[in-house]
């Protein structure tokens, strides 16, 4: 059997192909819409991707599960587990609890774990040229290393009403009818890691097993004795704030995918026309650079979104297709650079990317305001605090509102243009993404806090209270 784990270390999300190497028949499982990653690694060990499925529908990035099926001809699996409201509408074989895919040797089996969404599976896989039974546990948003899938996301980004309750009681009961009846051996992979809004509190390693979970998870004595009650309560206190992002991710990921195919290469903008395009409001220009060069310069209304580790989820809190469908252009080093940053954004459904520029120079620039911490004046100012509820509640500046950075774009309403909006988070990258945000939708008295909150608390008297 051959088995490869691809991980994205910027949404935290894992993917899978697993192929039968005597019939080189493969399936992939959770694919990203970068389908060009599957497609390699299936030809370099000599398979074909012949069925695509995934675990749950998706609220943290845009599934590239139809993408690869219509790409490969495989055939698409999608369950049909779960309630009415929660059941794909695009076509694709339907999967149930105890549904096999037979792939040579491999054996893919569907089990209905409800509780993170109604509809969720996971696989258990069976290597059938090494062993009769399951080895393998493709848990996606189910069983975390060291953590479960949080059941409020359909109440927090998909507009339910109150399916925590039932999603916590549904996963208590799938922790303790199917995953603790599997054997200590068989491997854990699930769908995300450390950093994903998926859950609270996810291992940084890529695997686990059902015996070291029942070991040594949080939740395992609840389930031991038989509270409920007490899982429920501990489950969904502390969870992170739920990007708005994420309501978009689940609407499109039921209804079906817009299709890319193959996409044209991007062309070098000018400088004019990216000018014009600013002045006239009709474009959406990302400044890719560090954060140190953005505030020193950077052109009039464009939108911080460095690249690196942290892009694709920066866009995604700072650009909204749904409202906003203006044509985006890159700053990128080349053409390359370029096609790099257009894949990854399409990871959270950003697809009208237009050009790229290879330079600001010649576009009029201004600094970025940063107001020292002794200027601080929340009786004057609008303090905004963009990280999480919990570091919020940890410590703050004294009257700061909390609004994370996730879900700026989508209050502006609450927030004033007729006086100062000095924003911070905790060392400042995320406040210069929500600051550059609301520059670019007309806000003109946004500041940036020097030295974010620890720069604020380093300059507290100890005896200070946060």
């Amino acid at each position: 059997m051959f088995f490869k784990h691809f991980y994205d270390e910027d949404l935290a999300q894992g993917s899978y192909l697993i192929g039968c190497q005597t019939t080189g028949e493969a399936i992939v499982v959770d694919a990203r819409r970068d389908i060009a990653v599957y497609l390699e690694e299936a030809s370099r060990q000599g398979l074909k991707i012949s069925a695509v499925t995934e675990t749950h529908i998706h609220a943290d990035y845009l599934s590239g599960s139809r993408e690869l099926a219509n790409a490969t001809g495989a055939t698409l699996y999608l369950s049909d587990e779960g309630n009415a409201d929660w059941k794909y509408s695009f076509e694709g074989d339907k999967l149930y609890h105890g549904s096999r895919i037979k792939l040579g040797n491999i054996i893919v089996e569907a089990v209905h774990t409800p509780g993170h969404t109604p509809e969720h599976l996971s696989f258990l896989v069976t290597d059938g040229a090494a062993a009769s039974q399951p080895g393998y546990y493709l848990t996606g948003d189910f069983v975390f290393v060291g953590d479960i899938g949080r059941p409020d996301l359909l109440d927090e980004a998909a507009g339910g009403i109150d399916t925590r309750f039932v999603g916590a009681k549904q996963l208590f009961a799938s922790l303790r009818d199917h995953f603790l009846t599997l054997p200590d051996y068989v491997q854990v992979w699930p769908a995300h890691g450390a950093g994903s809004a998926c859950g609270k509190s996810l291992g940084a390693v890529a695997s686990t097993t059902v015996g070291y979970e029942r070991s040594f998870a949080w939740w395992a004595p609840y389930i031991e004795r038989g509270d409920e009650q007490g899982f429920t309560d501990a489950l969904l206190a502390g969870q992170p704030d739920a990007p708005l992002y994420f309501g978009r991710m689940k609407k499109q990921n039921k209804e079906g995918p817009a299709l890319l195919g193959a996409r044209a290469d991007l062309l070098e903008l000018s400088v004019q026309d990216v000018q014009q395009g600013l002045e006239q409001s009709s474009l959406i220009f990302v400044d890719t650079r560090n954060r140190a060069r953005h505030l020193d310069a950077h052109p009039v209304g464009a939108l911080f979104i460095p690249w690196g580790k942290s892009f694709t989820t920066y866009a995604s809190y700072s650009i909204s297709p749904e409202h906003d469908n203006r044509p985006i252009v890159l700053l990128a080093d080349n053409q390359v650079m370029a096609h790099a940053m257009r894949d990854r954004l399409s990871y959270v459904g950003i697809d009208n990317v237009q050009g790229y520029l290879t330079s600001t120079q010649g576009l009029p620039s201004v600094s970025s305001d940063v107001l020292p911490v002794k200027d601080i004046n929340p009786e004057q100012q609008f303090v905004l605090d963009v990280r999480t509820a919990n570091e919020h509640q940890t410590g703050h500046l004294p009257n700061a509102k909390q609004l994370h950075v996730g879900r700026v774009i989508y209050n502006l309403d609450t927030l004033p243009k007729d006086k100062m909006v000095v924003v911070h988070c905790q060392t400042g990258g995320r406040a210069t993404v929500a600051a550059s945000a609301l520059r670019a939708a007309g806000y003109d008295k946004v500041y940036e806090l020097e030295g974010s909150y620890e720069g604020w608390l380093a300059q507290q008297p100890e005896t200070a209270s946060a």
